[in-house]
């Protein structure tokens, strides 16, 4: 087998041009030509890609004209790491109300998560939850004096000048009182509260007899308001005391409401949190966000680090992964995904199946024998010449959809732009078919659930779900000597998908005759007209090679009799029949 080359890497920002699942040659080498044919206009950003594995054929292909493997996507549903916010701006579990209110207003977020050294995510603070704090409660007093915070937050809140501070960093439950009120009474209210006059703070102007009797009370701090000037008396007093003293430069109240502020968010943490990874699919997080009240999900790596946040606002955002189709138009035979994202181009060369986009795109739908004969005809139309490997690749993608111009489907097209490429590359087109035709069996080379989803389609008709495989052969021989495990992979492909019916279709490329292997729904076996082999459920179809201008009519034919009996097949997990409505 010839080498191919290392596929790209995924690029950031890349339209990706892809066949349909199980891909054949002409989705193969449709997608690699198409970017390269988007590169000689000057178009940037599109990459080939392929939704399923290679096969010996594909890889001789490749070979034989230098091209890598395109990228291999899985599944190109949106992603969390898609929308989410990466460059998180999050709090320490040690800040302050202020320095939270700071980061949501500065940053105009509404959810601040909460980290600690170490600990990775603690929690989430919200704007309501800070609210809460500042909410007056009338009813609750006490509630509303007391502040959790350390006096270096006080004072680094207040932008103070500490003249006197006694275990500052020390993390404490004060309750805040003005020390406005005549001297006689100043102290009733704590009492009536009984509030102890070591949690208590003092917010006071120049009144020295109130600064005098609380630093007597033995208080925890006094903060003086307006920058005024403090008796050196009164500094040795609290020192005498172990009474810290604070010069605030607000007034008292403004003094009193930036304090609270000082509080910490330890009171307010939300420590119930969801997470998710980056690679977790946007429809899952809607399920998530429609089934409870956050507004926000974090996004979490493997070891709980913080990677980043994604809000329900978040899913409003246009995804960016973009796709352009390649010999296929029908979502059941797109990758996985691809109803979710944004499709942009379609090229193709079969029958029109139920695809919808949210927008108008370029849709080239002709009735060639192979996508690259589309492909092919844009360079010619665009006076552009493909490099001699691209030439080649679209001959061979040209050949094998078409049996080297033999296929029912094959048109003067397909054989005005095969010379025309042949001379490009440099190639004779008959000696590149036999070396296509003979590069492996599919049969040989693969287990029998393989060889049942080699080139596998799923259709529909009537409400009809059912699936046509393809393999193309030198000869039968391969295929009798394992019919047994085919039919059984068949049967196993069936009920795995749910299909009313499926069909392996194993075509002869010498004769141009094709053995049709079917296993499902009986009274659609007992309709087929073509002469039976074996069983019932291998079928002789003379002259038979195309499934799409051939096999599927015919069967479409059939479902419309049943249709018309009300008699039609129904999945493999459902009842025998449906009936017609």
């Amino acid at each position: 087998m010839l080498p191919v080359a290392t596929p790209p890497n995924r690029p950031e920002g890349s339209t990706y041009i892809v066949g349909h699942k199980n891909p054949d040659a002409d989705a193969i080498c449709s997608a690699i030509a198409y970017a390269a044919f988007k590169e000689q206009r000057g178009e940037t950003g599109y990459v080939a890609a392929r939704c399923g594995n290679s096969n010996a054929r594909i890889d001789t292909i490749l070979g034989r004209f230098h091209q890598p493997l395109p990228l291999y996507l899985s599944d190109v549903s949106p992603r969390v790491r898609d929308l989410m916010a990466a460059n998180v701006i999050a709090v320490n579990e040690t800040a302050t109300c202020a320095e939270a209110l700071e980061l949501i207003d500065r940053h105009d977020i509404r959810l601040l998560p909460v980290t600690a050294p170490r600990k990775g995510i603690v929690g989430t603070v919200s704007l309501a939850a800070l609210g809460s704090v500042f909410i007056p409660r009338v009813n609750e007093p006490r509630l509303m004096r007391q502040v959790n915070t350390s006096l270096a937050n006080i004072s680094r809140a207040l932008r103070a000048r500490p003249l006197h501070l006694v275990g500052e960093r020390k993390t404490e439950e004060f309750y805040v009182r003005l020390g406005t009120m005549d001297i006689h009474s100043f102290w009733s209210i704590s009492e009536r509260e009984k509030i102890p006059a070591s949690q208590s703070i003092i917010i006071v102007g120049d009144r020295r007899d109130i600064q005098k009797r609380s630093i007597e009370l033995g208080i925890r701090a006094l903060v003086i308001t307006s920058n005024l000037e403090v008796e050196p008396e009164i500094v040795e007093l609290a020192k005498a005391k172990g009474v810290s003293v604070i010069s605030s430069p607000y007034d008292s109240a403004t003094t009193a409401w930036v304090v609270r502020t000082a509080s910490t968010i330890e009171r307010v943490i939300d420590r119930k949190f969801s997470t998710v990874s980056a690679d977790t699919r946007i429809a899952e997080v809607r399920r998530k966000f429609s089934t409870g009240p956050q507004h926000a999900v974090l996004v979490t790596d493997e070891e709980g680090a913080l990677q980043g946040i994604i809000t329900k606002s978040d899913l409003l955002k246009p995804v960016k992964t973009r796709l352009v189709l390649v010999d296929h138009n029908e979502m059941t035979q797109a990758v996985p995904g691809a109803e979710e994202v944004t499709i942009t181009e379609i090229l193709d060369h079969h029958r029109l199946g139920s695809l919808n986009t949210q927008q108008p795109i370029l849709f080239i739908n002709e009735p060639v024998g192979s996508t690259c004969t589309i492909v092919a005809d844009l360079f010619r139309r665009e006076g552009l010449t493909p490099s001699p490997d691209i030439a080649g690749i679209m001959m061979s993608g040209l050949i094998s959809d078409t049996l080297h111009l033999n296929s029912p489907t094959t048109t003067a097209k397909d054989g005005s732009i095969l010379a025309w490429l042949s001379g490009i590359a440099g190639v004779d087109s008959r000696k590149l078919a036999d070396e296509i035709f003979s590069s492996g069996s599919v049969i040989l080379a693969n287990p029998p659930a393989k060889v049942v989803r080699s080139d596998f389609k799923i259709y529909e008709e009537e409400t009809v779900r059912f699936a046509v495989s393809q393999v193309e052969e030198l000869g039968f021989g391969n295929f009798w000597q394992h019919a047994k495990e085919i039919s059984a992979a068949l049967q196993q492909l069936r009920e795995e998908e749910h299909l009313a019916f499926a069909c392996l279709l194993v075509t002869d490329i010498n004769t141009q005759n094709s053995l049709l292997l079917v296993k499902g729904d009986a009274g659609l076996i007992n309709r087929i007209s073509y002469a039976h082999v074996e069983q019932d459920e291998i079928f002789d179809l003379p002259g038979i090679v195309s499934r799409k201008k051939q096999l599927i009519p015919y069967l479409g034919s059939l479902l419309k009799e049943m249709a018309a009996d009300n008699a039609l097949p129904a999945n493999a997990s459902s009842t025998p029949f449906r009936k017609k409505k």
